[in-house]
């Protein structure tokens, strides 16, 4: 049984969490639209966004607008946007009221089934996922204090659980803390799919928008909404990581790497996202050791895009042809390996764990990967601290695409 005295608490990636909204708005995008509300309404998930003008209407609640003067966003003008259930898990266990849309309800439950207790020993710390941790000062701040409320309240030192770009805030959050603070409030960090080099994803997500699979929203249509973030800003492959020579998007006309952002951003007509992108391209580039111990686990042996290629539509047309490269199918492998290079930059040992075969989104539902986190937890982990760890293949068994096999590999 584990020990209900080892807290942990999970800090969800993009689009991770819930968000909801209270409106009292000036103009309107579509006269079908609310224009004020009483009561606080979902915004992330919103069925609304479903439905042909409903997608307009939701666009408008959830923009931020940049100033480029003052270098900050806001909410769109009369929306008031808040982040419920901090501290607790219900709004990283589903984004919906539903309980449609799953993410955390696989781990919490896992844990809650070996002894842990939903919002005591195991909590969430939702974030408002549209802004990069430079503009999200309070939630720093609120982050440090459930970790603090947690160690006063059990005695024992906090797990930090971050996936996918909820790896990167947790990064930023430890490296602006004291060694002292950490040595005393943090256990580990466990870091699941973390796009350490940036994911090559947000250049096609930037120019020529990705739906994610809601067939209802038209790739061009979800794009107005994605640029208007300026985590997406943050999250482009970085420059000094990757080979200058490296090609992102290619087209008919040019060929843009990292060297090349300012004339990308210029070329799509989003040339705000250039400055959000040098708001952002600093705050965890350089990949400073968090000063904590590390469990960084990640899926590969998937083909991965790391080159779109675009035709003469570019960029009002998806890619007509990528080059892959190893990954977890959503982030290539040798962004996510990034954590390697943290093995003897810093006292505490550095684990590595790669699972083959496994998507991006199934690192928080994938058994083998919650009966590893079970054993970090528990304290019953082998401690390698080579930095190359394990690997563990994963291969899909006939005519189920969606689940695994386990078998242990040297």
């Amino acid at each position: 049984m584990l020990c209900l005295h080892v807290p942990s608490c999970s800090v969800p990636g993009n689009l991770g969490n819930r968000l909801e909204a209270k409106i009292d708005k000036p103009t309107l995008v579509h006269w079908l639209c609310y224009k004020k509300t009483e009561k606080w309404f979902p915004l992330w998930i919103d069925l609304n966004m479903f439905i042909p003008i409903g997608v307009d209407c939701w666009i408008d609640n959830i923009r931020l607008a940049y100033n480029r003067t003052t270098r900050r966003s806001s909410n769109s003008p009369g929306v008031q946007v808040r982040v419920p259930g901090f501290g607790q898990t219900y709004s990283i266990e589903y984004l919906d009221y539903n309980r449609l849309a799953g993410y955390f309800y696989t781990m919490v439950e896992h844990l809650v089934n070996v002894g842990y207790i939903r919002n005591e020993t195991v909590r969430g710390a939702p974030y408002d996922w549209r802004l990069a941790p430079n503009e999200n000062a309070e939630y720093l701040a609120k982050l440090q204090n459930l970790v603090e409320e947690m160690y006063n309240q059990y005695q024992e030192p906090v797990y930090l659980l971050g996936h996918s770009m909820g790896c990167h805030y947790v990064l930023y959050f430890l490296n602006q803390q004291s060694q002292a603070w950490k040595d005393k409030y943090i256990r580990g960090f466990i870091s699941l799919g973390a796009p350490w080099g940036g994911a090559v994803k947000v250049l096609r997500v930037l120019a020529s928008g990705v739906n994610d699979g809601l067939s209802m929203i038209s790739n061009l249509k979800i794009r107005e909404e994605q640029r208007m973030v300026t985590t997406n800003a943050w999250m482009l492959p970085v420059e000094g990581i990757w080979p200058s020579d490296h090609v992102f998007i290619s087209t008919p006309t040019f060929n843009y790497t990292t060297k090349d952002y300012q004339r990308f951003f210029k070329d799509i007509d989003n040339e705000e996202g250039w400055y959000m992108w040098e708001d952002t391209k600093n705050l965890t580039s350089d990949l400073h050791p968090p000063g904590v111990e590390v469990w960084c686990m990640y899926g590969m042996g998937l083909p991965t895009a790391v080159t779109n290629i675009y035709d003469e539509v570019f960029p009002n047309g998806d890619p007509v042809d990528f080059v892959y490269a190893d990954g977890d199918g959503t982030v290539d492998t040798f962004s996510m390996s990034l954590c390697k290079r943290w093995v003897g930059k810093q006292e505490k040992p550095v684990h590595i764990t790669e699972f083959r075969g496994l998507f991006h989104l199934d690192m928080v539902f994938h058994e083998k990967v919650l009966d590893q986190i079970q054993d970090i937890l528990e304290g019953t982990t082998a401690q390698n601290q080579s930095g190359l760890g394990e690997n563990l293949s994963l291969t899909p068994p006939a005519n189920s695409p969606d689940h695994f096999i386990l078998t242990k590999r040297c």
